[in-house]
């Protein structure tokens, strides 16, 4: 069912994406009197599965859900319609308007998706508010990947500044370490204040060593829950219990737990628990897969949780900043993108699918939707041949030089944009399938 929620996640969020999109490339058109032959969810070639005409238009579902399209009279798009733009122009053409009303109607999609990101944050942070944990509250430090280490991290370290960017929120200190390019990182160890340089490519190597969790709070493992006839039950396990080691290593924290309860599998050993403030030693052989069978309790047990509650009307400038915060963020990713280490990790449907909850959760649903609707505007607004963005490029040289670009040449920018985004999507999509073949084996 894991699998299925994140898939329905995904299919219902570019839905509403694509449809609000097109419909705002719809309604500038209606505005300025301009048909709209056609308003599809998803394309449709060869056949669709549902469909109806009101008017001028004809609206339905295709079945290749790659996106959507609105076809609009008098247009070179991507339904590449060249006996229609043979005939003399007409007025409710496309091509009959005014270049400022052309450009409104194509920047209609990509206005509606940011206006749209902007109000679903302000809708978050009114329903659920803004939970966050201080830097400053992070009282055990962070666990760091092999790769932070072997840039001069140690577990245990508590991270005041990155660069010269002093941390509050613990959800900051990933983003400042690969897009900010710091030189170097100040940390508390061991009780003393500590600045060591960063490699100057330490981004890179981040991405190139394909590293999920960089850093981790580190947390003590508290039993919350014992499921039962496990090995932790067998052993005798109960919630509360403090799992301090097993066999003959200290295990303070959960993530040296888990890592050494791989050096145990199927062998008879000794995990060692603080119980009412007593030391206990219970025998427990584990599952073949190291797999105790306890949970450890939430981090708002182990940690104070700073929130920040929102009314209506204070919700929609906190969420304006909260999405242009969100906009500058992944405007920064971009230089990542064009390197050879951030162009292998570039994903198709599945690794957007994957950041789905396999579990509904509508908080979550609701801010991947708006993020992936920010990231839709942007790519959508790149001066890209057959993205909006190409045919605004076009537009303001048209008002700049007061020239049109000829139509053959808009026909061959079209093709030639077809193609570079067709080559994307077959590279992004066959990154997830190596990433998937190299996961199964």
């Amino acid at each position: 069912m894991g699998i299925l929620t994140q898939a329905l996640g995904l299919i219902l969020s570019l839905s509403i994406l694509v449809i609000l999109h097109e419909f705002g490339h719809f309604a500038f058109a209606r505005l300025f009197k301009t048909r709209v032959e056609k308003f599809y969810l998803f394309f449709n070639p060869w056949f669709e599965l549902f469909k109806f005409k009101k008017g001028d238009t004809e609206y339905g579902i295709g079945w290749l859900p790659l996106g959507g399209y609105v076809k609009i009279s008098g247009m070179i798009d991507e339904s590449m319609d060249k006996e229609a733009m043979k005939l003399p122009p007409q007025p409710w053409e496309f091509r009959s308007k005014p270049a400022w009303q052309r450009l409104l109607i194509m920047i209609g999609g990509v206005l509606v998706n940011f206006l749209l990101a902007l109000f679903i944050y302000s809708m978050i942070l009114f329903t659920w508010g803004q939970e966050y944990i201080t830097a400053e509250n992070v009282k055990y430090g962070y666990d760091f990947a092999s790769i932070a280490k072997e840039s001069g991290f140690e577990d245990g370290d508590k991270i005041l500044k990155v660069g010269d960017k002093a941390i509050d929120n613990y959800k900051d200190i990933v983003p400042a370490l690969l897009i900010d390019e710091p030189e170097n990182v100040t940390v508390i160890r061991n009780n003393q204040e500590l600045t060591f340089a960063l490699p100057a490519d330490f981004a890179k190597q981040v991405i190139a060593s394909q590293t999920r969790n960089l850093i981790s709070i580190r947390v003590p493992f508290v039993v919350d829950t014992v499921i039962p006839n496990m090995p932790g039950a067998l052993a005798g396990l109960l919630p509360g219990d403090r799992i301090i080691g097993i066999g003959d290593k200290q295990t303070p924290y959960f993530t040296q737990f888990n890592t050494e309860k791989l050096n145990y599998k199927s062998i008879d050993t000794q995990i060692s628990i603080l119980r009412n403030n007593d030391t206990l030693s219970l025998p427990i052989k584990l599952e073949e897969e190291g797999v105790v069978g306890v949970f450890n309790k939430n981090i708002d047990y182990h940690f104070q949780i700073s929130s920040i509650e929102y009314g209506f009307f204070e919700s929609i400038p906190a969420g304006i900043n909260l999405g242009v915060e969100k906009l500058s963020f992944y405007v920064k990713q971009m230089k990542l993108v064009f390197t050879k280490e951030g162009a292998s990790q570039i994903g198709g449907f599945g690794a957007i699918g994957g950041l789905f909850p396999k579990s509904w959760d509508w908080e979550i649903f609701w801010n991947m939707t708006a993020f992936l609707s920010i990231i839709l505007a942007f790519m959508n607004i790149l001066p890209i041949p057959a993205l909006d963005g190409g045919h605004v490029a076009f537009l303001l040289y048209e008002l700049i030089t007061r020239r049109k670009p000829g139509e053959k040449f808009l026909e061959y920018a079209q093709i030639t944009g077809m193609v570079l985004l067709l080559a994307l999507l077959v590279f992004a999509n066959g990154n997830d399938i190596y990433r998937a073949i190299q996961d199964w084996f």
